[in-house]
């Protein structure tokens, strides 16, 4: 009776081992390089909770908006501003309905040495301050936010021949973390660890001087009855995914 017992009890885990597999999908995700940080957190919290797998890339929003126009694969949008999936839904290529803000994001000027940057962001009107490093504002949002911000600091033409920049806000922070530009436009999340600056010294951009950098992500037309792509969008509003979030210097 024991062993029979046993045996009941093995095949009974085995059927539910069995089932979660068979539920347990994967979804392809396209991810803005500013949110690298909290979307790998995000994913391995999502597997543990879910069983379902997010393969992450990330890169430039104007090239995932390439790519997914050119049928790559991808099941879900999480962008580096609010234009863009709103732009893939117009053009049929997303589920309509399904778009949400999932953080606001946080432009700040940054250096990878203690004391060169200050708090009101002066040392922007220092002469020969060497080159200053950004992302493609035709790409990346991060990009159009610090040149906007310029802009109305009236200092964008000033500065316009010191630029140097990278095709993702990834780049352009490791323009500045490998010392080939002593000073950077960045999001905050590349820089900020449990609240505070980890390293280097930093200006976080007041709000007023540019647009809102709303974050949207979007359920693309491949992944329209993918159960992983449906359960990560849902995850992503959820309280722990949201903590994730705002610990890097968003706002949800």
């Amino acid at each position: 009776m024991k062993h029979l017992f046993k045996s009941v009890l093995w095949v009974l885990v085995g059927c539910a081992a069995l089932a979660t597999g068979a539920r347990a999908a994967e979804v392809r995700v396209a991810v803005a390089a500013n949110f690298t940080a909290p979307m790998q957190k995000i994913a391995a919290a999502f597997e543990a909770d879910t069983g379902h797998r997010a393969s992450l890339a990330f890169g430039a929003t104007g090239r995932f908006y390439a790519q997914v126009r050119n049928g790559a694969p991808f099941q879900l949008l999480l962008s580096a501003d609010e234009e863009t999936p709103a732009r893939l839904e117009k053009e049929g290529l997303a589920v309509p309905g399904t778009r949400f803000t999932y953080a606001v994001g946080r432009l700040v000027l940054w250096s990878a040495k203690p004391g060169v940057v200050d708090g009101k962001g002066e040392v922007l009107r220092k002469p020969g301050g060497g080159r200053i490093a950004l992302a493609d504002p035709k790409l990346a949002p991060y990009g159009a936010a610090a040149v906007e911000a310029l802009a109305r600091l009236g200092l964008l033409q000033d500065l316009l021949p010191r630029f140097v920049q990278g095709e993702s806000i990834v780049q352009a922070y490791q323009f500045v973390a490998t010392g080939n530009a002593p000073l950077g436009f960045v999001a905050l999340s590349q820089v900020m660890v449990d609240g505070r600056i980890a390293t280097g010294s930093a200006w976080v951009v007041p709000t007023a001087l540019h647009a809102p950098i709303r974050q949207d992500a979007v359920l693309l037309a491949a992944g329209k009855d993918n159960a992983a792509a449906a359960a990560l969008a849902a995850y992503l509003k959820s309280g722990k995914a949201r903590a994730i979030i705002r610990s890097y210097g968003y706002e949800t």
